[in-house]
């Protein structure tokens, strides 16, 4: 993903219950709470506006488990 796009990663919480949604472009760096990946997703495409924007879903190993891009 390229520097000039938003980045967001999504990833279970601490208490694997929840996920938070972490970007440098969020105010406080990060955003939690959501019941499922899907729900966060929708967050942060409408944190990035018409910005471009890349998002990666994390498991609890840290492994990615899928990628939303979007690109001008």
């Amino acid at each position: 993903m390229e520097s000039a796009k938003h980045v967001y990663e999504i990833r279970p919480s601490k208490h694997h219950r929840t996920f938070d949604l972490i970007s440098n472009v969020l105010p406080l760096g990060r955003s939690g709470g959501f019941v499922d990946a899907a729900a966060a997703v929708r967050q942060a495409k409408s944190y990035s506006g018409s910005h471009p924007f890349g998002i990666r879903v994390y498991d609890e190993e840290g492994n990615v488990l899928e990628t939303h891009e979007h690109s001008d």
